[in-house]
């Protein structure tokens, strides 16, 4: 877990992270109220906006200060990843002010079946999701290594002898 967060970050705070990145899907229960794909409040709309990942990243930071930046980056994360997947509608980023669904030109990701387990989703999101996160946090402990215990460094040569120290009869 350590490697989740900054040194003295409290807990608490990357567990709110979690929950600004998962808060976007609870647009789901638009399924089951019958509220259309496409609109402003169906699945991809108003809570995959950038305006939905500040206002909630800012109720966030209203319980856990000073940690906005990180809550607003964990709440746009999927939204921005969403634009990745292959399939579905798009995801409305200026929503409320425009209902237009974007993608990314580059989707890799597949997209998830809502309720179903898909291993080849899984395999999808772990080679373009997990694993570049997993190698950015191995680089970025070795890096944290690196400044916490820094290399020795070897004895300072002795200095050349002086001019005056060379002369014969001395």
């Amino acid at each position: 877990m350590a490697l989740l967060r900054r040194r003295g970050t409290p807990l608490a705070v990357v567990f709110a992270g979690a929950v600004a990145t998962i808060l976007p899907d609870a647009d789901v229960v638009s399924f089951a109220l019958h509220v259309p794909y496409g609109s402003t409040f169906g699945h991809r709309g108003f809570t995959h906006s950038i305006v939905f990942a500040l206002l909630s990243s800012l109720a966030l930071t209203l319980l856990f200060r000073k940690h906005f930046p990180y809550l607003f980056l964990c709440a746009i994360s999927h939204p921005l990843l969403d634009a990745l997947t292959n399939g579905g509608r798009g995801v409305a980023l200026l929503s409320p002010f425009s209902n237009h669904r974007f993608f990314f030109p580059w989707r890799p990701i597949e997209v998830s079946p809502i309720g179903a387990l898909d291993l080849g989703v899984l395999w999808s999101e772990a080679r373009w999701i997990w694993v570049p996160v997993g190698v950015g946090l191995l680089v970025r402990a070795l890096a944290r290594r690196g400044r916490a215990a820094p290399l020795k460094t070897a004895s300072p040569t002795k200095p050349a002898p002086s001019a005056a120290s060379d002369t014969p009869g001395r």
